[in-house]
């Protein structure tokens, strides 16, 4: 039986809140660059030289396909701007097309529940299923093409950001070049490996604005100095977090004994990416290939999507980077880390034609013909729109392996808000209740910088002091 919660979910007919402005103006963004990123596309088609006269069999038969995936192009976007133009106007919400791709007859399934209660326009749906219809009716429009099939319209945007990014790659690359050396010391000193899964675990948490001034530079002496004062610096970091497990999952982790090389663990640790294009920076299959060819090349990277030759690597920084992906292709290619999915998947959920490492950094997106067959057993549940207590009832493959797992890493708001089902739940209600039946089900940590309005497991007086200190903590991410 699926879990009804004592709350309504969030949604945009509160004016206050998150929700109203994502649909209002969040949105319309996230639509606009996708037209004109396929603009952008369409323009660089028309430009592109044809082969030789003495080709020109083969040149009329490329003319021919540029012009239909032109004209192809021309149609999505005529679909996107449509779309915008009725979001606006909070127009119905229209049935997802059957296109061969999972979850259709779920989204489909939910939205005539929603409009028998007269809440299936973009204003007035809950904002988690709206925004994960939105993203599955967006993969529609490509995936009942021809030549568009593969495309990722977000893929150009993922790829600049990882780029900018580079001072904080660098710095990784050299870190875990000088531990490699020193990994048997971590292993046998479960405070130094405590200290070390605490970086870690701040790292993710704050992504890409994460402090790495000292991570750049940890050494076994730098971990070494982190113990000593590991209680006073922890302390100042729990100034900006409001809900702070992690010394339980350090326990955990550090007295189960836990190599950091996890060659000898039946179950190795793995990354579930999303098989389509997915809230704009959600992991594909190939950005997961194409992240391990970039950094075998970061030259080319570093070289054709920034403008700042300051973020050019050195040599000895092209060694790091090189190191790190020639150490992850290794344990991916031993099975000691993994993705979910088959290497060669593509979006969709189909196996590719391209050899799962062919990605090059100034390509925009590889081209590849999916083949009938699917691959996607343990990751299709993800772009499902439902709360994560329901991964039992829609997926008991998935909720079975999750079962075994040591512990789920549960990284980003979205995941926070299924975790939660994005309902308007008591800040104060604690975070095992607001998990409803998944509670108890697996060991998971949820890592997260708040952008949503949810949020639990929050003491009454920290939440007041939070409220009078900044009113818009629930969604400034700080």
């Amino acid at each position: 039986m699926v879990f009804q919660p004592p709350f309504p979910p969030y949604d945009p007919t509160d004016k206050s809140g998150f929700s109203y402005e994502t649909v209002a103006k969040r949105w319309p963004v996230i639509l606009t660059s996708i037209v004109n990123q396929i603009h952008r596309e369409n323009h660089d088609l028309h430009l592109r030289p044809l082969i030789g006269d003495s080709e020109s069999a083969h040149s009329e038969e490329e003319s021919f396909r540029v012009d239909a995936k032109i004209t192809e192009g021309k149609a999505i976007i005529e679909k996107v701007g449509k779309l915008k133009y009725e979001m606006a106007r909070d127009h119905v919400m229209e049935p997802i097309p059957m296109d061969g791709e999972p979850h259709v007859d779920f989204y489909n399934s939910e939205l005539e529940n929603l409009a028998k209660a007269s809440k299936d326009t973009w204003f007035k749906a809950p904002w988690l299923y709206a925004e994960c219809y939105l993203y599955r009716l967006l993969r529609s429009y490509f995936v009942q093409t021809t030549h568009w099939k593969d495309y990722d319209p977000f893929h150009a945007q993922k790829l600049d950001v990882f780029a900018k990014s580079g001072a904080s790659i660098y710095g990784i690359a050299k870190i875990m070049h000088e531990l490699e050396s020193e990994k048997g010391a971590l292993e046998s000193d479960p405070s130094k490996l405590k200290v070390f899964f605490q970086e870690m675990i701040q790292m993710c948490l704050w992504g890409n604005a994460t402090d790495l001034s000292l991570l750049t530079h940890m050494s076994l002496v730098d971990i070494e100095k982190l113990q000593s004062v590991g209680k006073e610096m922890q302390a100042a970091r729990k100034e900006f977090i409001m809900r702070d497990d992690q010394d339980k999952v350090v326990f955990q982790y550090v007295c189960d004994d836990h190599p950091l090389d996890q060659r000898s663990s039946s179950i190795p640790p793995f990354t579930s990416p999303k098989l389509i294009p997915w809230f704009v920076s959600d992991v594909t299959p190939p950005d997961f290939n194409e992240t391990i060819a970039c950094l075998l090349r970061p030259t080319s990277l570093f070289t054709t999507s920034s403008s700042s030759s300051s973020l050019l690597p050195s040599p000895e920084q092209q060694q790091h980077l090189r190191k790190l992906a020639e150490r992850l292709r290794q344990y991916v290619s031993e099975g000691v880390f993994a993705m979910s999915v088959p290497g060669g998947t593509g979006l969709g959920g189909g196996l590719t034609t391209t050899a799962p490492t062919t990605a090059t950094a100034t390509t925009s997106n590889m081209v590849m013909t999916t083949t009938a067959a699917t691959t996607h057993s343990l990751a299709e549940f993800w772009t499902a729109p439902v709360p994560y207590w329901d991964i039992e009832t829609y997926d008991r493959e998935l909720w079975e392996f999750l079962r075994g797992s040591d512990l789920v890493v549960f990284k980003g708001d979205l995941n926070y808000r299924k975790l939660t089902g994005d309902i308007k739940w008591p800040s104060w209600t604690s975070f095992e209740e607001a998990l409803g039946p998944l509670a108890g089900s697996f060991p998971l940590l949820s890592l997260r910088t708040n952008k949503a309005d949810v949020a639990v497991g929050l003491d009454k007086e920290v939440l007041a002091q939070i409220e009078e200190k900044d009113a818009n903590w629930r969604v400034n991410g700080k």
